[in-house]
């Protein structure tokens, strides 16, 4: 499952729900090569790994006051919330191969 979340909808969309499921939050932009080459990928392992996790996409062009209070300075920037909480992060574009080293890391 792929959500779109803005800074009004952080809270309820990925907080709360993180309390259920966990939710891996791309913070993203448009204009950020590397964010549109990991995008594809983490869009195809949210519907591989259906109902295992959540993929939030955040778009700090947009929405900067979340990326801001987690200390976003270098996109893409992932967060994985379990519990309200970030349990674990990655920086940059890597191979999908990574990405799955990640969820398989964090128990997803």
């Amino acid at each position: 499952m792929k959500i779109e979340v803005s800074d009004l909808e952080f809270e309820k969309k990925v907080l709360e729900k993180s309390e259920k499921i966990p939710v891996l939050v791309d913070f993203w932009a448009a204009w950020c090569g590397p964010c549109r080459i990991l995008g594809p990928t983490l869009e195809k392992l949210a519907k591989e790994y259906e109902g295992k996790f959540v993929l939030a996409k955040v778009d700090v062009q947009e929405n900067q006051k979340w990326a801001s209070k987690f200390e976003i300075t270098s996109i893409p920037s992932i967060k994985l919330f379990k519990k309200g909480k970030i349990v674990d992060s990655f920086i940059g574009s890597i191979p999908e191969s990574y990405v799955k080293d990640f969820l398989k890391k964090n128990n997803i």
